[in-house]
């Protein structure tokens, strides 16, 4: 029987998942078929459901679903529970595991493909989502000194800062936990843990003159909205004025559909370095491929079906 894996989201025209997972279930010869399941905000409850079902392996969870998804799953690894999002669901005989593999995804690509060593510097998060938690938590664990948070929703904004206060206060001392085990790509394994202090945490719309002056003297910008991404209402526009973007920051922006957005397109023109999403997601996704299938994720392969897909 075939069985089925897929992406639940809303949208989901955007994502190079199915190529990219694909490529690597043919390459172990598995007779898995990765899908798109675009669903609403009022059909989640019941899609999930479904995944319980044995032919149902599970699912990668995007935009808007991944705090939803905390309520959804029967148990959740540490590192979810400690983010407040689900991105990844492994259905084992019927019931459902919530894992959290964003943050290990972004923090490898940082260090790994941009280059970028966060410890001691100072960062601006544009986004207040599922993503946005994964990446503060994994800046704040790799040792950056100061967070400026900010979002179209100043409450989710200071939600996430009072949420990540409390988390890195239960973890702190305390190597980041996780229930898995995916070889050399697990976030742990892509730094070498030291006990940091607690990272300055400050919430500014993005209209406040503080916001402004952090924005020209921070280290790295990093956007977690789905600002600019490709099939989305705001496609082709950027989260950030191009004129505060510092010539001297790295530019991060999670989305990986186009490959250059307008904010990384912006970025460069200034001087900033810059990295999309792309890595992340392969990262990301590659560790979600151990979970699903217990097989060592060919990461090469992944990546250049990405890249195809794009």
């Amino acid at each position: 029987m075939t069985k089925l894996v897929g992406i639940i989201g809303y949208p989901v025209g955007h994502s190079v998942s199915p190529q990219m997972q694909q490529a690597a279930l043919d390459h172990y010869k598995l007779d898995i078929r990765y899908e798109m399941w675009e669903t609403a905000p009022d059909k989640l409850a019941s899609f999930v459901e479904q995944l319980r079902q044995p032919d149902y392996l599970g699912a990668n969870i995007t935009v808007p679903h991944k705090s939803a998804m905390l309520q959804l799953v029967d148990e959740l690894e540490a590192l979810a529970c400690e983010l407040g999002a689900v991105n990844t669901v492994v259905n084992r005989d019927g019931r459902l595991y919530g894992f959290n593999t964003d943050a290990g995804g972004f923090l490898k690509a940082l260090n790994k493909d941009g280059g970028f060593d966060p410890a001691e510097k100072r960062a601006v998060i544009i986004g207040a989502g599922g993503v946005a938690r994964a990446a503060t938590f994994a800046l704040s664990k790799a040792g950056i000194k100061s967070l400026i948070i900010t979002d179209i929703d100043l409450d989710r904004a200071r939600k996430l800062k009072d949420d990540l206060e409390r988390s890195l206060a239960r973890t702190q001392g305390k190597p980041p936990r996780s229930c898995y085990d995916a070889k050399d790509i697990t976030w742990i394994d892509s730094l070498t843990y030291k006990m940091w202090p607690t990272p300055d945490i400050n919430v500014f719309s993005s209209n406040d003159p503080l916001f402004k002056s952090a924005v020209s003297d921070c280290h790295i910008i990093v956007n977690c909205t789905p600002i600019g991404m490709k099939h989305s209402a705001a496609e082709n526009k950027s989260p950030l004025d191009a004129n505060l973007i510092p010539g001297g920051a790295f530019v991060y922006d999670v989305v990986y559909n186009p490959v250059i957005t307008k904010l990384l397109a912006d970025a460069k023109k200034a001087g900033a370095g810059t990295l999309n999403g792309l890595a992340m997601l392969v990262y990301q996704g590659a560790i979600a491929f151990e979970l699903w299938t217990g097989r060592e994720a060919p990461v090469n392969i992944m990546f250049k079906a990405a890249e195809k897909a794009l």
